[in-house]
């Protein structure tokens, strides 16, 4: 097929799993000789997309104001100039922007969704269905897209899982010895101990309560076990932040868990890990972070639910446990901290899977 334009629209690229998502789309479709567009209000990851060879259009789509709106003329210029092949929306906000620009449009882009998320039901992430293809992130996405929105139509609902690189994300993977030398120089307290990783931004849902609570649980059984919680804390999750350190000082806990905040180093992190968990009381829709330490053959606990059981169905099955089942984990975590379990390397959520059939998406609709 000759050269596509394709536009991508969310509302920043800070950080995150849709950023990251589109970030790997843009990259491939560079490789793969199409021209790739994104617009947002920025952030830390421009830098990247733009070394990779896309270009950033800076706009504040995803602001929660009426006068975001006005975004809407300027896109439909845009796309009309640039003769966009296809519009592909990521988000709420962003979505109704390019959506209504795309609907005044004659001849216009071939449309393109991803529902990132369970959103909740309603007509505002309504936007969320209305491409002319809508891509699913899990089997849990496809259920929840045909049971709250049945107009949807299942022949354009496409499931797309989120991929990891397998020769970034190597099975059993090492550390350098200088990163090793930096982290025991930053974080003296955990050398020599079993560490176990709850990899989560810090919000109430993801589990940190139920992490420190285990790793309580496991230190009064006399277990030389260290808890880190790896994940940064958005500025209104402030109290939360502080709400958890005081769990930990109260407990007495302060040498057993460190919260280490944001960290551009997680694959590191996780390959130095004995287990990570997955605590997160509501379903993701795919779990990002748990496909990464299984493809690093790092043993996943997680609740049985959303997009993470689907993962540990396919890697380390044993690991999967009833949603909120604190007495299961810890059991769980003893037997496997005397009897590891082995992470099967076979499993459909590989990088490269997500951006080719990402781009078969594109292809069928111009075809």
């Amino acid at each position: 097929m000759s050269k596509l334009t394709i536009v991508q629209m969310l509302p920043a690229l800070e950080s995150g799993g849709v950023e990251r998502g589109t970030l790997e789309i843009a990259r491939y479709l560079v490789q793969q000789g199409h021209r790739s567009v994104v617009i947002s209000a920025g952030g830390r990851l421009v830098e990247k997309l733009i070394a990779e060879g896309s270009e950033h259009i800076a706009w504040d789509v995803g602001k929660k104001s009426f006068w975001t709106f006005r975004y809407i003329f300027k896109l439909r210029r845009l796309l009309a100039e640039m003769d966009a092949d296809i519009l592909h929306l990521r988000s709420r906000l962003p979505a109704w922007v390019g959506y209504l620009a795309w609907k005044g449009m004659n001849p216009r882009p071939k449309l393109v969704t991803t529902v990132h998320g369970p959103y909740s039901i309603g007509r505002y992430s309504s936007v969320m269905v209305r491409g002319e293809r809508v891509i699913a992130v899990s089997e849990m996405i496809c259920d929840y897209i045909k049971e709250n929105y049945p107009d949807t139509d299942p022949k354009v609902i496409r499931r797309i899982y989120r991929g990891v690189d397998p020769v970034e994300y190597s099975y059993h993977y090492k550390p350098s010895a200088e990163w090793l030398d930096e982290w025991y120089k930053s974080y003296p307290v955990t050398r020599g101990k079993i560490l176990l990783t709850l990899p989560a931004r810090i919000t109430r849902w993801k589990g940190q309560e139920l992490f420190i609570e285990l790793i309580e649980r496991l230190v009064k059984a006399g277990y030389s076990v260290h808890g880190l919680i790896v994940g940064g804390a958005h500025p209104k999750k402030m109290d939360f932040f502080q709400e958890l350190q005081k769990q930990i000082d109260t407990k007495g806990l302060a040498v057993a868990v460190t919260m280490v905040g944001h960290r551009s180093d997680l694959r590191e992190i996780l390959a130095i890990s004995t287990i990570v968990y997955s605590l997160s009381t509501e379903p993701e829709a795919f779990g990002r972070t748990t496909i990464e330490a299984l493809s690093l053959g790092v043993p996943v606990i997680g609740f049985d639910h959303g997009g993470v059981a689907e993962q540990l169905h396919y890697c380390c099955p044993d690991g999967a446990v009833t949603v909120g089942d604190i007495n299961s984990v810890e059991e769980r975590t003893k037997h496997w901290l005397a009897s590891p379990p082995e992470v099967s390397r076979n499993h459909p959520f590989l990088l490269q899977k997500m951006c080719e059939d990402t781009l078969k998406v594109y292809q069928e609709l111009l075809t």
